[in-house]
C-alpha cells in the first residue's frame, strides 16, 4: 500500500464508502451540507480548502493503485509545527484488516518527514468505538472533548486525540 496525494478520480471511491447518512456523518460531521454528496462535491471543498497551502488530501492505494483508504492533513498553527488528520476513511469492504492502522502511520511519517510536524491531533465522535480503537494503536491518546455536534437530531461529542512527536 502506498499514500499519495488525492486525485479527482479518488473521489468517486469515496463516495461509495459510506452505507448511509449516519456513516456518513460520522466520517465528516457536518462538513458537508447535503447527503449525500457527489464526487464533485468532495473535488470542490478540496480546492478550496487547498488554496493557502495548508491542506493536505492523501489517499491510500493498494498494489494495483485502487484507492482503499483516504485522509486529509492539514496544518492548525502558524508556525506549521501541529498538523491535524481528518477525513479518515477506508474502504468499507476493507475494514477490519488493519488498514486504518496502516494508512495512520503512513501519514504519521509524512507529517513527520515531510511537513515537519511536532504534533499531531484528530477528534473522533465518541459513539465511534472502531475509529477510536484505530486511532489509540496509532498511538493517540483522548485529550479532553472538543465541542459537540448537532448530528441527525442527537448531540455527538467530539474528543480530541494528540500525538506528540
Amino acid at each position: 500500500m502506498v499514500l499519495r496525494e488525492f486525485m479527482e478520480t479518488d473521489a468517486d471511491y469515496i463516495i461509495g464508502w459510506t452505507g448511509s447518512e449516519r456513516e456518513f456523518r460520522l466520517w465528516c460531521a457536518d462538513r458537508y451540507e447535503n447527503y449525500p454528496v457527489s464526487p464533485q462535491d468532495i473535488i470542490d471543498n478540496y480546492a478550496a480548502c487547498s488554496e493557502n497551502g495548508d491542506f493536505f488530501p492523501m489517499t491510500a492505494v493498494d498494489e494495483s493503485n485502487v484507492p482503499v483508504g483516504h485522509l486529509i492533513l492539514r496544518y492548525t498553527d502558524a508556525e506549521r509545527t501541529v498538523v491535524r488528520f481528518g477525513f479518515v476513511i477506508v474502504d468499507s469492504s476493507r475494514r477490519g484488516h488493519g488498514i486504518g492502522r496502516e494508512i495512520l502511520e503512513m501519514a504519521k511519517i509524512y507529517a513527520k518527514n515531510v511537513l515537519h510536524a511536532k504534533m499531531l491531533s484528530l477528534g473522533v465522535f465518541a459513539e465511534n468505538q472502531a475509529a477510536k480503537s484505530c486511532y489509540k494503536a496509532a498511538g493517540f491518546e483522548a485529550s479532553g472533548v472538543s465541542e459537540s455536534f448537532s448530528v441527525l437530531g442527537e448531540t455527538w461529542e467530539c474528543v480530541e486525540m494528540e500525538l506528540l512527536f
